[in-house]
């Protein structure tokens, strides 16, 4: 739009030299110097007065690309669907009601692995035989909130409802805020045909053991909670047990209260990056570690009224 002569050019630089040169001397002015001031305040009016329509054409672009901008990457300025899993938990109830048979997903720790993530996606979107999905945590990597925003648009592209748990990189900066405003409340359960699901935050060092974190209270509330829809139990969290972001040493007391519920069948989590499964404290209650999307694999669980069965599946 602009053709800048040579001549022009340095006309430019020697005037934005100067303009320079007023500011500095405006800064080293003595207090009673304040008509001086003005005088040089004055004179830099009138530099920049060639340059008004120069600067009127960025001001207005400026304005109105306000939508293009991004004011932090930490605002928590939400676009799109927000509780998300109380939308989802309404439909998987909805969907599973009277089913004897249950079959759902866990999986986890997309934070950074996009393309693998929509690709997870398009293999769930391939079968009709799961009811629904089971993230794990660590959506985000750095706890931004645009980082919420893209994963939950991958993951709405499912054919099927999914329930999202906070993980240990969720928490980070103002990543609780977003989680919370856009899935929810980080412990919450729903139920499945008659099975409960208790999802909990077991992120403890993240908030450095300034809350109680897993939550007693509400593990001890769910035990009884809605107790006549109910006759087993599935417990997901992010971090299990014996992990670093665990509080361990309320390990055991954790587990009791695992115990607690109604047909424990087992637990599920995340985190560790890779698959496994453990019987944590050798009582016969299974903990299954679901991998990285990185690495590309999730688990099925299916639940029949005769026990439960899981596989591994790799995409």
């Amino acid at each position: 739009m602009y053709s800048v002569t040579v001549k022009q050019n340095l006309f430019y630089r020697t005037e934005k030299r100067k303009i320079g040169q007023l500011f500095y001397r405006m800064k080293t002015l003595p207090l009673p110097s304040v008509f001086i001031g003005i005088h040089l305040y004055t004179k830099l009016i009138n530099m920049i007065k060639p340059y008004k329509p120069l600067l009127l054409s960025f001001l207005c672009l400026f304005m109105g690309g306000c939508d293009m901008i991004d004011y932090h990457p930490y605002d928590v300025r939400i676009s799109g669907e927000t509780d998300v899993n109380a939308h989802n938990i309404a439909e998987i109830e909805q969907k599973c009601k009277d089913k004897t048979t249950i079959k759902f997903v866990t999986m986890g720790d997309s934070q950074r692995w996009y393309d693998e993530t929509l690709d997870f996606v398009g293999e769930i979107n391939k079968r009709d035989d799961i009811d629904f999905v089971i993230h794990g945590g660590d959506m985000s990597d750095f706890g931004v909130t645009d980082e919420f925003l893209w994963q939950r648009d991958i993951m709405n592209k499912l054919h099927v409802p999914y329930v999202t748990l906070i993980g240990n990189h969720d928490c980070l900066g103002t990543g609780e805020e977003t989680y919370r405003a856009v899935f929810g409340d980080p412990n919450f359960s729903f139920i499945a045909g008659r099975i409960k699901f208790v999802c909990l935050n077991t992120n403890a060092m993240e908030f450095d053991y300034s809350r109680p974190i897993p939550d007693f209270t509400f593990l001890e509330n769910e035990i009884t909670d809605r107790k006549d829809e109910f006759d087993k139990t599935v417990v997901s969290m992010h971090v299990r047990p014996y992990a670093d972001q665990f509080n361990n040493n309320v390990a055991r007391v954790f587990h009791r209260y695992v115990t607690g519920f109604p047909g424990i069948q087992f637990c599920t989590a995340a985190h560790e990056h890779h698959v496994f499964e453990e019987n944590l404290f050798e009582d016969g209650i299974m903990y299954y570690m679901s991998d990285c999307m990185k690495n590309r694999n999730y688990y099925i669980f299916t639940i029949t009224p005769d026990g439960y069965e899981r596989e591994v599946v790799y995409f």
